[in-house]
């Protein structure tokens, strides 16, 4: 999916300017606007007006587009390294100066943005963009590379509960939920690099289990994800809430079996991409239910 958005945003690269395509690139826009659109989502479902939802939407985007442009920067002697020319800093498409810059402004936009939810929601919203950042700076090359990604989704929830009235603190299941979801995302994420990873001296946790574990690993940790978003708001399930259960409970099992350990082979990647995507719509499905 990113490299299909990379081709279209170079296909429209002479109207937009070259260099503003290459900097748009650096971001990593495709997951930066996914976690944008769903997080938006979520805010409507949860009962935020048209006002609060557009807030909601500026406020996620400059904290993934900061996010984004500032893991370009830190990995560029490593991109380099690698001869990664897919990226536009090593392409010499864009400035290093103009991507350094841009997440500095993202970033300071941002905590505004946020705020302007209230100071419980932003703080809540800004502290999940630090750990992002975190894991840009260093972490990423620790055991605790999934540490960030399960602050940041889990504190998600947090940033649109406390902003509605009466600021409620969401359900236990939905940050559980939450956090799930970040760190399966994180190894689905991991999984189709972690041989140039760990050739770079990558050696986060997915890094260092492999990637046999770590596609069991992403498997279990989406399923978990699933079974909270089913079982955890009162009352029974519903026939949806089985069903995206039965789905991804499949594709666990699926990615489970000794199938696709050709370090070439998309399945395990596009499999934990279609748990991930069940249990994104099962989140916004009970988002109704955050508090």
């Amino acid at each position: 999916m990113n490299q299909t958005f990379r081709s279209a945003v170079r296909v429209g690269a002479p109207g937009l300017g070259r260099g503003a395509a290459a900097l748009l690139l650096s971001a990593h826009p495709a997951p930066a606007l996914a976690v944008t659109a769903l997080i938006t989502a979520l805010a409507v479902a949860a009962g935020r007006d048209a006002f609060g939802s557009c807030l909601v939407a500026l406020a996620v985007l400059t904290g993934q587009l900061s996010v984004g442009w500032s893991n370009d920067r830190i990995d560029l002697a490593r991109d380099t390294a690698a001869h990664r020319r897919d990226k536009p800093l090593v392409a010499g498409e864009v400035h290093v100066r103009t991507v350094a810059a841009a997440a500095c402004v993202a970033l300071v936009l941002c905590a505004p943005l946020s705020l302007a939810n209230g100071a419980a929601a932003g703080a809540a919203h800004l502290i999940g963009v630090a750990a992002a950042w975190s894991y840009n700076l260093g972490v990423k090359r620790t055991r605790w590379s999934w540490l960030p990604y399960a602050v940041a989704f889990g504190l998600l929830p947090a940033f649109l509960t406390l902003a509605l009235p009466g600021r409620p603190w969401p359900a236990v299941w939905v940050v559980a939920a939450g956090a799930l979801l970040g760190v399966g995302a994180h190894f689905t994420n991991v999984l189709p690099d972690i041989d140039a990873d760990l050739a770079a001296g990558v050696r986060g946790l997915p890094q260092r289990l492999g990637r046999r574990r770590s596609r069991t690993v992403a498997a279990l940790t989406l399923l978990a994800a699933s079974g909270v978003l089913v079982l955890g708001p009162p009352g029974p399930p519903d026939a949806m809430g089985w069903t995206g259960l039965a789905v991804t409970g499949t594709l666990a099992v699926v990615l489970c079996l000794p199938l696709g350990t050709s370090p070439d082979s998309r399945l395990p990647f596009l499999a934990t991409l279609g748990l991930a995507g069940a249990d994104i719509a099962l989140l916004v499905a009970r988002g109704t239910a955050l508090g």
